[in-house]
């Protein structure tokens, strides 16, 4: 419990003209002190004891120069640090109309340094929030609107408020212990400082604002603004709630000075008689021996009970206009504000018993009353067992079979219906096993099996059932590892394959040349008509993929090629196992982390049931262990992942050469295969002894039909070109068809020969 008064800070509205005469002290290092001095005026005479000077005394006092920045740091960080600390927290501003109360809250749209303390405490508990990952966070928020005595909810999600009156009223309910509930207010949960600001923009845009004479934009209402934060440990027992109220009250107008009539004039009446019934509060508490404190009658001040006076550390910022006009009202806020000084709250932490092990402890306490008073009295309970205690004995019983340790126990308490059963699952198991071995000795031979009862039935269902279950989820797995590995050699596949000319799965320079002569050639006919094209097409792409096989050898690109393909693969292999040992680092520390929690929830157990508070806060060398080892997981996974980004980014790296190499290597090949392609596209003449060589390399070029005399002549108009051509022509022994005839065979043995003589012949006549 901390003791403390309330904390009350000052701060002057920055004024350019017509500024009272005033002076600020903050110099001692506790506290410091503003002064007004109020000059007589010569009307009252000269026997005039009106004071001259009021001095005021202040936290600190924050003057004209001062920035959002520094209001922040003084006042509302200290608050947010013990809200999480687990204590509430309420910052609130008084003063007159058009003094700065809502620019010190919420701040002002202008400039990103005008955020007012709302925006920057958000800002402040979430990043705070966000480096503490030894707790778990929930936070929710609510916005309310205390309008004429009446409360809205600001933050309605369920319908669009064109108005005021379509937002959804708030009501004061109050139990027994005297505890204030909100009934309608929504609680709306925020994950981060995003939803948390669009919460506030949403609330501010359903406020209510009216032009006055003194302001343009005068909040006519009061606006609580509260964040509701929930912490515990993991696998912790307890539970650690705070709040923080962060209200923006409406100005005080002088009706006589600013001259309001009609709707405004309502709006000011019922302003002024809240802050009325705010500042009998603070007086009834500020007399030490006043029993009763008229919290009920207002709004305001009901849901302002526990930071008035109660269980929250409090912060109240006087907001002044230090204009001649607004000195009688500057100088009744700081009064109001040494009243204020006096009061004394009682913070506590707030810790509280998880709901959801409280009942778990409840329901063992009853199950362990009831069997003790069933040993006492000798009755058996009639009640029968529920399915999940069935399970639960199931699944003991099994973990007690399968333990190979000779000295293990199975307790079951003083539950005779628990015993029973326990006995029936083994005598089953028991009898299903000699079943079994009689069933393998001779199947044949075995007598008829009694029949089941229920209860047999109903066990071997869910032994059944569970192993099915088992076979599925490990059929799911290997479906799923499976699919990655399928996805792994896919994109291995897709990089070897990027470094060939443009169809996939070319693993070698001469499949890349078959592929290319497949797509580029095209089928030739015979001089005569007589040659089959099908075996012409064969010899054009045989002779096209040694020519694309020798070029990519001596390409100057090859050497490159084949290492970026070594390295490439050897860079997957090593991905593969990075990955593989990725995993397996993070089955470890989910592993670990199960552990840590199981074992955290079985000590907090202890605690509550032996009701030793000093178990759950001594420290535990197993969870000390746990926790270590996480660390050095969490470490080496993270130096695993940087270790497979980078190789990922030069498997990338070497994909994009792989690339370019091909489309180097492609286009390399097809300026210089386009000339004899040029020569090739010759081949479509008419005559068939004029046409170049490229198109008569087939076997059906036996004989020309021409005389020798005019061959000769023909084969010396040939250029040199048509030669190299013709040159590559010859067929290999390989491709040579035989039928198998003895006579057919030596005929074309001889057709071969005489071709050989006439290219060898029209070979020498050219040269």
């Amino acid at each position: 419990m901390v003791k403390q008064t309330i904390q009350i800070y000052a701060r002057v509205k920055p004024n350019k003209k017509n500024t009272a005469v005033y002076s600020v002290n903050n110099e001692e290092p506790t506290s410091a002190s503003l002064e007004f001095v109020v000059p007589k005026e010569v009307a009252d005479g000269f026997v005039n004891n009106k004071r001259e000077c009021f001095s005021f005394r202040f936290q600190r006092v924050f003057d004209q120069e001062s920035q959002q920045e520094e209001i922040f740091e003084d006042i509302a960080k200290p608050v947010a640090e013990s809200v999480l600390a687990g204590y509430n927290g309420t910052i609130f501003a008084y003063g007159q109309t058009g003094s700065g109360k809502t620019f010190t809250i919420t701040g002002g749209p202008e400039r990103y340094d005008h955020r007012g303390i709302i925006p920057r405490t958000l800002s402040y508990l979430y990043e705070s929030l966000s480096q503490d990952s030894s707790t778990v966070h929930s936070t929710h928020i609510s916005y309310l609107e205390i309008y004429n005595e009446t409360g809205y909810d600001l933050l309605d999600s369920r319908n669009e408020a064109s108005q005021l009156e379509d937002l959804p009223k708030v009501m004061i309910m109050e139990d027994s212990e005297q505890n204030i509930h909100l009934r309608n207010l929504s609680l709306q949960p925020s994950a981060n400082e995003e939803e948390a600001l669009n919460l506030l923009f949403l609330g501010d845009t359903n406020r209510m604002i009216a032009e006055t004479p003194t302001n343009q934009a005068s909040t006519r209402s009061h606006c609580i603004f509260t964040v509701h934060l929930c912490r515990r440990q993991p696998g912790s027992a307890t539970l650690v709630r705070s709040k923080l109220h962060l209200v923006d009250l409406a100005g005080s107008d002088r009706v006589g000075k600013t001259g309001l009539n009609g709707h405004l004039l309502t709006e000011a009446k019922y302003i002024n008689l809240s802050l009325h019934y705010l500042e009998q509060v603070i007086i009834a508490l500020s007399e030490r021996n006043r029993s009763h404190i008229p919290y009920r009658n207002s709004m305001l001040t009901s849901v302002l009970r526990d930071s008035l006076g109660g269980n929250c550390k409090t912060t109240m910022i006087a907001t002044l206009a230090v204009d001649k006009r607004n000195l009688d009202e500057s100088i009744s806020t700081c009064r109001f504000a040494q009243r204020v000084a006096v009061i004394k709250n009682e913070a506590i932490f707030n810790e509280e018993l998880d709901p959801a092990l409280l009942i778990a402890r409840l329901k063992q306490e009853v199950e362990s009353l009831k069997e003790e008073l069933t040993m006492l009295t000798g009755e058996p309970r009639e009640d029968r067992l529920t399915a999940e205690e069935s399970s639960t004995l199931e699944e003991s019983v099994k973990n007690f079979v399968d333990d190979p340790d000779p000295d293990v126990t199975l307790n079951l308490g003083a539950d005779v219906r628990k015993i029973h059963y326990c006995f029936r699952l083994l005598k089953m198991m028991f009898l299903a096993n000699r079943s079994g071995n009689c069933r393998n000795r001779d199947i044949r031979e075995s007598p008829a099996a009694p029949a089941a009862t229920p209860e047999e039935k109903v066990f071997q269902e869910r032994r059944l059932e569970e192993e099915v279950n088992q076979l599925k989820d490990l059929l799911l797995r290997r479906d799923r590892e499976i699919g990655i590995l399928v996805k792994m050699l896919k994109k291995e596949e897709n990089g070897a394959s990027e470094s060939t000319m443009e169809l996939p799965s070319v693993p070698s320079d001469a499949s890349l040349a078959a592929v290319l002569l497949k797509v580029g050639s095209h089928e030739a006919n015979s001089i005569d008509g007589g040659g089959p094209a099908v075996r012409e097409g064969a010899a054009l792409s045989t002779g096209k993929r040694e020519a694309f096989e020798n070029f990519v050898k001596q390409h100057g690109d090859h050497r490159a090629i084949e290492d970026n393909k070594c390295l490439l693969k050897r860079s997957s292999a090593e991905a593969r196992k990075l990955g593989e040992e990725l995993h397996h680092v993070r089955e470890k520390i989910n592993e670990l982390k199960k552990r840590l929690e199981l074992r955290r929830r079985q000590r907090a157990a202890h605690a509550v049931s032996e009701n030793h508070q000093d178990v759950a806060e001594e420290a535990d060398p197993v969870e000390e262990g746990l926790r270590a080892d996480i660390q050095q997981a969490k470490i080496r996974y993270k130096s695993t992942a940087g270790r497979l980004k980078a190789l990922r980014t030069e498997i990338e790296h070497l994909q994009l050469l792989l690339e370019r190499a091909k489309v180097k290597l492609q286009r390399d090949f097809q300026k210089h295969w386009k000339p004899q392609d040029e020569e090739e596209g010759c081949s479509q003449s008419p005559m068939p002894v004029t046409l170049p060589p490229s198109s008569q390399c087939t076997p059906g070029f036996e004989r020309s039909q021409m005389p020798p005399e005019e061959q000769e002549a023909h084969f010396a108009s040939w250029s040199s070109s048509d030669w190299r051509v013709l040159s590559k022509c010859s067929l290999p022994p390989s491709s040579i068809p035989m039928t198998g005839d003895r006579q057919a065979d030596a005929d074309i043995l001889a057709f071969v020969r005489a071709r050989q003589n006439l290219l060898g012949r029209a070979g020498a006549l050219h040269k």
